[in-house]
């Protein structure tokens, strides 16, 4: 029996968990394909289904895939189901998006930032900018989660930042606690280089699963993906590649406050302070860019020796991890072959040739908004996941199961589309 006004079949809705949960994820996306994975009868598969169809959660595409005998339909979650908030904090800007459940950005803003502004003043401004983007959206569903990225490292389990970092004053800050405050839904956080990683594998590298993928920007971090797993480390800490540091007469001195570390030496930032003592203008990574692609010497020149210190450390890494694939990417990536060559030339000279025999050194393909979307593919993971769907449609069931008036539009929509 399909909801209607509060009453009907919402125990088969409350159970459809796993069946919502396989078509979400890709994992299942027929009828046939649910038999044999859910391991549930035909009967219970058919109901549920059903369940989730009269809800208007799933739908079935115009799309056909080959089977044994009659084509069969795709299912899909239906992409008004509701919406994803995204926040990619930087050193110097906010930048929000709304997202629908496939990542396709409804809407975005950017904000001016100050990392003197505090953990708690910047959670209220980005809570605050989230409801501007649902109220310039209208209606597009439920909140299915947020997501937070940081330029630091975040223990993943606790969702706050640890050690030091750019981010100063946020050590040990409970950032879900205050955003959960403010909002009805799940809450991840994790960071920048990580949700980097987890999209450049998701959408462009699926088929390579221990990947090591570098962010040389502003600064320089690595995430690395382990048999198709994000590895985080045991407190978040892991790949702050650009922290090792390097012995030398004349060690320069990096933000972190640490003599001669990666970053201090091949980061935009480093490369735009040389290039200002040489007498250039530049401040950031894409000042570095801008004279590379002049064609000025001393830029080509300064991003090859940083290519050069980062394929050093990136050795040492392919030498204990040993992945199959690396992927380089962040605004000095947009150097090409200038930043590339050195990197494959001290992997390939320090290495072992059973590490480096089928190993790839790429760009990552040039895209904006990465960090969001890695955001937004970190919320979508874990919502669409097993226990996150039980979570998601508990929360769809009592807003469906209120009176009319106090429903969300959403729920009040796919009360009329059930009936």
């Amino acid at each position: 029996m399909p909801i209607r006004d509060g009453v009907g079949d919402t125990a088969a809705l409350t159970n459809a968990s796993d069946i919502f949960s396989l078509i979400a994820t890709g994992t299942a996306v027929s009828r046939s394909a649910l038999l044999e994975r859910s391991g549930l009868s035909r009967v219970t598969v058919t109901q549920r289904l059903n369940a989730l169809i009269a809800a208007d959660l799933i739908g079935e595409a115009a799309e056909t895939l080959p089977s044994g005998g009659r084509p069969t339909r795709v299912l899909t979650v239906n992409r008004q189901v509701g919406h994803v908030l995204v926040a990619n904090i930087g050193e110097s800007h906010l930048h929000l998006a709304l997202m629908s459940p496939d990542l396709m950005m409804i809407a975005q803003s950017t904000l001016r930032y100050e990392v003197a502004e505090g953990p708690t003043a910047t959670l209220n401004r980005i809570a605050d900018g989230f409801r501007q983007l649902q109220a310039e959206t209208g209606d597009n569903g439920i909140l299915l989660g947020i997501g937070l990225s940081l330029p630091a490292p975040v223990d993943y389990k606790r969702g706050r930042v640890v050690g030091p970092s750019v981010m100063r004053g946020w050590d040990d800050v409970d950032i879900i606690g205050p955003m959960a405050a403010h909002f009805d839904a799940p809450v991840y956080v994790d960071n920048d280089v990580n949700l980097m990683t987890l999209y450049e594998y998701r959408r462009h590298f699926q088929l390579a699963d221990d990947i090591l993928y570098i962010k040389v920007g502003t600064g320089i971090g690595a995430g690395f993906i382990a048999d198709g797993k994000i590895f985080r480390g045991a407190h978040g800490a892991s790949g702050d590649i650009g922290h090792i540091q390097f012995d030398s007469d004349d060690p320069p001195l990096c933000r972190c406050g640490k003599l001669g570390c990666v970053e201090a030496r091949a980061a935009g930032w480093a490369i735009a302070r040389d290039l200002r003592a040489l007498g250039f203008k530049a401040e950031n990574a894409r000042d570095v860019i801008a004279l590379v692609d002049e064609q000025v010497p001393e830029a080509i020149m300064l991003l090859r020796k940083a290519g050069r210190v980062i394929g050093e450390v990136t050795a040492d890494v392919v030498s204990i991890l040993n992945p199959g694939l690396i992927v380089v990417g962040g605004t000095l990536a947009r150097g090409g072959d200038f930043l590339l060559s050195g990197i494959r030339e001290l992997v390939y000279q320090r290495c072992l040739p059973l590490a480096t025999r089928e190993l790839n050194i790429v760009l990552a393909p040039p895209q904006a908004d990465i960090a969001l979307l890695g955001t937004g593919q970190l919320v979508v993971d874990n919502v669409f996941s097993p226990p996150g769907a039980a979570d998601l449609l508990n929360r769809i069931v009592a807003s469906m199961t209120r009176p009319v008036a106090d429903r969300p539009e959403g729920a009040r929509r796919r009360v009329r589309r059930a009936g």
